[in-house]
């Protein structure tokens, strides 16, 4: 008897161990994703951020009068450059969106330079490179998710506090996004 009981001590101590080696594998392989997808943003906005300095120079030949449009669009792009976290990137995305806003809707005032064909080609690759950073963006929530669904439901629940795991925020847009534009002609 006592011989029975001690087997079934160590095969439940084994699923036991082997259970919570399965769940900490399982909430790292999920923070190890979330991460990557985040490279991914980043590497998406950078992109994008790069672009910019030709985009803004190709546009100073044309747009004699409208140096605080251009001046606000490098603001932003150095913020995109300087941000340090998810939610700073997120903050300083969301600058250089509202900057890029700007300055395509001052664009319309020169059709010579919407005829430029290197002024072109740069709108094609800047609109190219906010259609990545929207999947991009999806990609790192879907990451969160899973991550979050992990870390919040049993048995991850109890080993994620032990090892300093939480929940993330997903990448979310600013709240003026949430606003109607307004445009005036």
């Amino acid at each position: 008897m006592l011989r029975v009981s001690g087997i079934l001590s160590i095969v439940l101590l084994a699923v036991i161990i082997f259970g919570g080696i399965g769940t900490y594998n399982s909430i790292k392989e999920a923070r190890i994703n979330v991460d990557a997808q985040y490279g991914q943003v980043e590497n998406q906005i950078q992109r994008r951020a790069d672009l910019i300095p030709n985009l803004v120079n190709t546009v100073k030949g044309y747009m004699k009068y409208e140096e605080k449009v251009l001046t606000e669009v490098t603001a932003a792009r150095a913020k995109v450059a300087g941000a340090s976290s998810p939610e700073e990137m997120a903050a300083a995305d969301a600058a250089l969106s509202g900057a890029l806003g700007h300055l395509f809707a001052v664009v319309e005032n020169y059709p010579e330079l919407k005829a430029d064909a290197h002024f072109t080609e740069l709108m094609r690759e800047v609109s190219g490179s906010e259609n990545r950073i929207a999947v991009a963006r999806k990609d790192y929530n879907n990451a969160i998710k899973d991550y979050n669904v992990i870390v919040s439901t049993f048995p991850g629940i109890m080993f994620a506090g032990m090892m300093g795991y939480s929940p993330i925020a997903s990448f979310a847009a600013e709240e003026s996004a949430h606003s109607v534009p307004q445009v005036a002609f």
